[in-house]
């Protein structure tokens, strides 16, 4: 990190213009917090006391590129040297209770720090130069950052109340940079919760996302289940809460070991949806709860169930319908697979049918798995944890061996069509799934003359009769 904040050139062309014009301008937000903590950016934002766009679009004539005006927002943008700056004019804002969205008057640099969202993000350095670089921290911001605190600039139920989303914020700051919640700030949204339901779900899902792709993500949500929004805005992963006891039995906390999954997977990933995943992963288990005096509690069937669960809860939410969602749904429906690999004497078979329902993404499968195990018990961990080492170590092998991952049956329907005298019907896919399985279950090679051949043992058996 340079000792000098504003070393960048641009800084000192912003300064020379903004001298020019006679007016006051200061990098503000992100870009300042981040140089102290000691974190990249490439992001900066310039508040002008008067007109942004006026600044920006000087500034791009003398780069020489493009600059984007929202007159609507009173803001531009622009990219040069790999960042991409924005200029706003300072402001105050005012809401209205049913909407996010403020009236906007002209204000001082004061003014505008005042409705930042938190202290940690009103810190500002001026770029006029009589005055070049000196921080303007009216709110205390550089302690907050010290003490590790997210608090607001201003009563944080006004903060709250009058813009929702910075409840989301807040928390995703603290899972972010690992920081914990002011108290007030923690109470006010405990008591404004509700005001949540005013934000779209394209806003929520954005400061989810970044939740589930932070360091620690359970910091985000063991915030979001106390300060009551998760129950709101994911109830599904709000009923995973709580023990169940009857006589000497218990469950363990679902939502405890769901947010420990959750964790061991961001260790070893960065992969968003492979974290959602680990998210969804027991997501039905309190519908598949059931209770056995003999043997306790059982959850049958939570990972058939979850994966059909994964598409309703990414439509509400405003996750990708697409491939991110069919990834999802084969990681629930699969996750248990390597487990029951590891508990019982490890087969070719059941290897091989891993290998083929998981194709590609057998790899973050087993991530996924491996992460599934958070007993307290060392040595019931140190005992999967090395039958896994042996799962992956058959998997190599049978690979190698077999060809069997993503594979497609040597026999298709069309050649069945083709050299018999048979319309399509139900004995085709009977006969390609006995073909499927024989290789599965290595009874026959994965090639084609072997599959041909029990081809046409299972066609006379079942008289079919061969095309002249």
């Amino acid at each position: 990190m340079s000792k000098n904040p504003l070393s960048l050139p641009i800084f000192k062309r912003i300064s020379r213009i903004v001298d020019k014009r006679g007016v006051k301008a200061f990098v503000i937000g992100g870009y300042v917090r981040d140089y102290y903590l000691h974190r990249k950016c490439s992001d900066i934002d310039v508040v002008v006391v008067g007109s942004g766009i006026e600044i920006a679009e000087a500034l791009a004539a003398e780069l020489n590129t493009n600059v984007v005006v929202f007159k609507r927002f009173g803001t531009a943008m622009l990219h040069a040297d790999g960042l991409e700056i924005e200029f706003v004019g300072a402001r105050k804002e005012s809401y209205s209770p049913d909407s996010r969205k403020p009236h906007v008057e002209d204000g001082t640099i004061e003014d505008d720090q005042r409705r930042r969202d938190f202290t940690i993000n009103a810190l500002a350095w001026s770029l006029n130069e009589q005055t070049f670089g000196q921080l303007v921290d009216p709110f205390d911001g550089m302690y907050d950052l010290e003490d590790c605190i997210i608090r607001t600039p201003c009563d944080p139920d006004i903060t709250f109340s009058d813009d929702p989303l910075r409840m989301m914020r807040g928390i995703r700051f603290a899972s972010q940079l690992g920081f914990e919640l002011e108290d007030e700030t923690f109470e006010a949204i405990r008591r404004n919760r509700e005001r949540i339901n005013i934000v779209s779900k394209e806003r929520i899902i954005v400061e989810l996302n970044k939740i589930v792709a932070s360091p620690v993500p359970s910091i985000g949500f063991e915030l979001l289940e106390l300060t009551g929004l998760l129950e709101i805005i994911f109830p599904e992963l709000h009923n995973l809460c709580g023990v169940e006891r009857r006589g000497h039995h218990a469950h363990k906390d679902n939502f405890k070991h769901t947010l420990k999954v959750l964790d061991n997977v961001a260790r070893k990933s960065d992969d968003l949806y492979l974290r959602w995943a680990a998210v969804l992963h027991d997501i039905a288990k309190p519908q598949c709860k059931s209770y056995d005096p003999k043997i306790g509690w059982s959850f049958h069937g939570h990972e058939v169930l979850g994966s059909k669960m994964v598409k309703p809860i990414f439509r509400r939410l405003g996750l990708p319908l697409g491939e991110p969602l069919r990834f999802v749904q084969k990681m629930v429906f699969l996750h248990l697979r390597p487990i029951i690999l590891a508990e019982e004497i490890v087969t070719d078979s059941a290897v091989r049918r891993l290998l083929f329902e998981a194709g590609d993404d057998v790899e973050k499968l087993m991530t996924l798995c491996e992460a599934d195990i958070t007993s307290g018990i060392e040595e019931k961990v140190k005992k999967f944890l090395e039958n896994f080492t042996m799962v992956r170590e058959k998997m190599k092998d049978l690979e190698e061996r077999d060809r069997v991952r993503n594979f497609q049956p040597p026999i298709t329907g069309d050649i069945i069509m083709r050299e018999y005298d048979v319309p399509p019907c139900s004995v085709l896919g009977e006969i390609k799934e006995i073909i499927k399985n024989a290789i599965l279950d290595g009874e026959i090679p994965n090639e084609y003359d072997a599959a041909h051949a029990m081809l046409e043992t299972l066609a006379a058996e079942r008289g079919l009769k061969k095309r002249e």
